[in-house]
C-alpha cells in the first residue's frame, strides 16, 4: 500500500487565457480520492474570465494566420505532442494521484494522447477540397473552412485524452478553442495548461484552458455567438440540455454521451479470453468509463460455468491506492460518488435484482477506511428484466448485469433494449456470426472477440442517446469545418 504525505507548500492553478495566467477572488480545494485530503488549489474562473477568453479565441482566429496555415498548425500539433511526452511521467503520477486510476491505467491514458495529435498535425496538411468543371462554362470548387471558435467541455473520467481528442481535431481544421476542464482534475488541468503555454508554436488565444466546479464557462460557451461549435463528452442527462442551448442560435454540436456496453458471450467463446475481459470490463476506470462492459449478456450452455468463474475473478480484484503497483482497482473520483452508486446497487437489489457478487464501500485492502475515502468494491448483480434500472440506466462506477439469452435473435433484442447505443463486444469462434451480428446491434463501435480497442484513423460514437457526430478519423475534422460551394462563370 503506498500513500502519499504533504510535504511544503501544496499547488495551485491558475486558468489560461490568451497566454496569460489568470486568477480570482475565488480558490478552491481539490482533493484525492484516495484519502479526501486536500491536495492543492484552483481558481473558479469569474464571467469576465470566461468572455475574455472567448475573446482571446475569436482574435486569434481572425487576426493571425491560425486558420489560414496549415503548416503553422501541423508544427504546433506535434510540438504539443513532443512537449507531452518530455512530462509524461509527471502527467501519469498526477492522474493517477487526483483522478484515482491505478498507475498503468493512467499511462494507457496518456499513451493514447502524442499519437492523436500527430494524426491531426498530419490531417492538418493533408485535407483537401473537390474541384469539378459541371458545364462548359461553369467550373465548381467545394473548400472547407473552420467554423471559428471551437467550445470544448471535457468530462473528469479522463481529462487529457477527451480533452485532446476533441481540440486536436479543431486545431487541425483551423478552428481556436475554450476548454472547460472539470474540478474534479484541477492540477491534471493546469499541467496540461502549463504544457500548452510552453509550447511556442501555439499563438496566445488559440488554447485557452479553463477549470470550473460548476457550469458558468459551459453556459457561456453555448450562448456565445462568437463560439460556432461546442463538443462535449459526458452524461446524456447533459448531452440534452447542451443540444437545447445550441438550438437557439442553430449551433454546431459533437455529443459523446453515455452507454450501456453489453458483453456478448456465445457459448462457443473461449472463457480463458473472456473472463479477464469481462473483468477488466467492469472494473477499468473504476467502471467511470462511457464503454464499460456494464452488460454481461451470456448464453445458456456456458452461463453457470461463466457466473462461477467471473464471481471468482471479482473477488480477487485488488482495489487500493492507484500508486500502489499491486492495486487492480482504485477509487471512484469521490465518495459522493462511492455513496451514489451504493445507493443505487440497493435500489436495484430492492428492485429484485439478484445478487452474485456484493461490492461496496469499505471492503478494500487497505488496513483503514474512512468515511471520506472512494473505495468501492465490484458489484455483479442478475436480472432478466429488461426495463430494470440495472440494464436501462448509466451507473458510472465498477457494476454489471449478468443476463442470460438462448439464442441469437434473443442476444440481439437484449443487446439494443436500452436508449444508448456507443459500443458492444461480440465473443464467438463462429465466423459467419461474427459477420452477421454487427449489423443487427445498433452501436457506434463493435468489437469482435475483443473489447476498448480505439484507433486514431477510425471514428468513435454512438448511436441512439449516446451521441452525436463522431470524434476520431477523418470525420472529426468535419464536426469542425463548413463546406463552401464556390461557382465561376467562364468565357
Amino acid at each position: 500500500m503506498v500513500l502519499t504525505s504533504k510535504v511544503g507548500a501544496l499547488p495551485e492553478k491558475a486558468n489560461l487565457i490568451n497566454g496569460e495566467w489568470r486568477k480570482s477572488d475565488q480558490r478552491n480545494e481539490t482533493k484525492s480520492p484516495i484519502t479526501g485530503e486536500v491536495i492543492g488549489y484552483y481558481y473558479e474562473p469569474s464571467e469576465t474570465d470566461v468572455e475574455e477568453a472567448i475573446q482571446a479565441a475569436q482574435n486569434a482566429f481572425v487576426q493571425t494566420e491560425w486558420r489560414h496555415n496549415r503548416h503553422m498548425r501541423a508544427k504546433a500539433l506535434n510540438d504539443l505532442a513532443d512537449q507531452l511526452e518530455k512530462r509524461h511521467e509527471e502527467i501519469i503520477k498526477l492522474l493517477s494521484k487526483e483522478n484515482g486510476k491505478v498507475i498503468g491505467e493512467a499511462g494507457f491514458e496518456f499513451s493514447l494522447t502524442p499519437p492523436k495529435l500527430r494524426y491531426y498535425a498530419a490531417l492538418a496538411l493533408t485535407d483537401t477540397g473537390q474541384s469539378a468543371q459541371i458545364q462548359q462554362n461553369f467550373h465548381s470548387t467545394l473548400i472547407s473552412e473552420p467554423i471559428g471558435v471551437a467550445g470544448v467541455i471535457v468530462p473528469w473520467n479522463s481529462p487529457v485524452i477527451l480533452s485532446v481528442r476533441s481540440f486536436a481535431p479543431a486545431l487541425a481544421a483551423g478552428c481556436t478553442c475554450v476548454i472547460k476542464m472539470p474540478a474534479q482534475t484541477a492540477l491534471v488541468n493546469g499541467l496540461l495548461a502549463e504544457i500548452i503555454a510552453d509550447t511556442p508554436s501555439l499563438p496566445a488565444g488559440v488554447l485557452n484552458i479553463i477549470t470550473e466546479s460548476g457550469d458558468i464557462v459551459s453556459k457561456k460557451l453555448i450562448e456565445a455567438k462568437e463560439v460556432g461549435v461546442i463538443s462535449y463528452t459526458g452524461s446524456t442527462q447533459v448531452g440534452r440540455k447542451i443540444m437545447e442551448g445550441c438550438s437557439k442560435r442553430l449551433k454546431r454540436m459533437s455529443l459523446e454521451l453515455g452507454g450501456k456496453t453489453p458483453m456478448i458471450v456465445f457459448n462457443d467463446a473461449d472463457l480463458d479470453a473472456v473472463i479477464p475481459t469481462l473483468v477488466a470490463g467492469i472494473t477499468t476506470f473504476t467502471g467511470q468509463f462511457c464503454m464499460t462492459g456494464s452488460r454481461i449478456l451470456v448464453q445458456s450452455g456456458i452461463a453457470e460455468d461463466v457466473r462461477k468463474r467471473l464471481t471468482e475473478a471479482l473477488l480477487t480484484v485488488k482495489v487500493g491506492p492507484g500508486n500502489d503497483p499491486n492495486s487492480q482497482m482504485g477509487p471512484l473520483i469521490d465518495a459522493a460518488n462511492a455513496v451514489r452508486v451504493d445507493q443505487k446497487v440497493e435500489e436495484m437489489i430492492a428492485g429484485g435484482a439478484e445478487v452474485i457478487v456484493r461490492g461496496g464501500r469499505g471492503k478494500t485492502e487497505m488496513s483503514v477506511v474512512s468515511e471520506s475515502d472512494a473505495y468501492y468494491r465490484p458489484t455483479l448483480l442478475a436480472t432478466q428484466n429488461l426495463n430494470s434500472p440495472l440494464i436501462q440506466e448509466e451507473i458510472f462506477g465498477p457494476v454489471a448485469s449478468f443476463e442470460i439469452f438462448e439464442t441469437d435473435e434473443e442476444a440481439i433484442e437484449r443487446a439494443n433494449a436500452t436508449d444508448y447505443g456507443l459500443s458492444a463486444s461480440i465473443w464467438t469462434s463462429n465466423r459467419d456470426r461474427s459477420l452477421r451480428m454487427p449489423n443487427k446491434i445498433d452501436a457506434g463501435t463493435v468489437w469482435i472477440n475483443a473489447w476498448a480497442i480505439v484507433f486514431d484513423q477510425f471514428e468513435e460514437g454512438g448511436f441512439k442517446q449516446s451521441g452525436i457526430g463522431r470524434l476520431n478519423g477523418l470525420t472529426a475534422l468535419a464536426e469542425f469545418q463548413e463546406y463552401k460551394h464556390v461557382v465561376q462563370a467562364t468565357n
